[in-house]
């Protein structure tokens, strides 16, 4: 259900975090106006807003363990976010439905694609529920945490410096989460084992997961 992937290189850090240093933040609130809980600020420049969406979309698009968890159909543009001393996101589950320009998507998956390093700043913790447990996660710049979107989960206050992000949501293939983990698990036994069975047992394995695939995915 929760996935933590190496996303970006140093290179794309660099140029995503020279992208936010000269672009324009509002406060998040632009987007989500009569939200309660939303205390952030996000990129509202055009042009940057563009250029680090590229540069985020295509990093996804092209991890090949983003793509095997999550069998995405459609990703929204990521977006890079703000959180200064005194701000946080309060507990919440994601939107359903996330509206675009070329049209709505459901989110079934969200991701937060981290920009600076943990030391950078105090507080500011993803946390994510699980029924009666919670996980906390700052991650590595370059590295991203992906989970399902029905989730509660809040970005905890900073006390301390400025926390930098990119999140998206994305429209999966496989809406259902448990038949997503499952497809996932028999590609990665597939990968890991599939050279060491009986050509005639693999075989049938790469059937079971083809067909299993023809019956689930949108």
């Amino acid at each position: 259900m929760f996935k933590q992937l190496k996303l970006l290189d140093v290179d794309q850090v660099k140029a995503l975090r020279e992208i936010a240093a000269n672009g324009k933040f509002v406060d998040g609130k632009i987007s989500n106006p009569h939200s309660k809980i939303k205390n952030n600020l996000q990129l509202h420049d055009v042009k940057a807003y563009e250029e680090s969406s590229r540069i985020l979309n295509d990093a996804l698009m092209s991890n090949s363990e983003f793509l095997e968890f999550a069998f995405p159909d459609i990703v929204a543009p990521p977006l890079i976010t703000l959180h200064r001393p005194g701000m946080n996101y309060g507990l919440h589950a994601d939107n359903a439905i996330i509206p675009l320009p070329e049209g709505p998507i459901r989110s079934d998956i969200s991701c937060t694609i981290f920009l600076n390093d943990a030391d950078e700043y105090e507080g500011g913790a993803l946390r994510v529920t699980h029924g009666e447990a919670s996980m906390r996660f700052k991650g590595t710049p370059g590295s991203a945490i992906v989970y399902p979107s029905y989730t509660l989960h809040e970005v905890e206050k900073v006390t301390k410096g400025e926390r930098m992000v990119a999140i998206t949501f994305i429209q999966s293939k496989v809406r259902d989460v448990m038949k997503r983990n499952l497809l996932y698990e028999f590609n990665e036994v597939a990968a890991l084992e599939g050279l060491n069975m009986r050509h005639e047992n693999y075989t049938r394995l790469q059937a079971a997961q083809y067909n299993l695939m023809r019956m689930w995915m949108e």
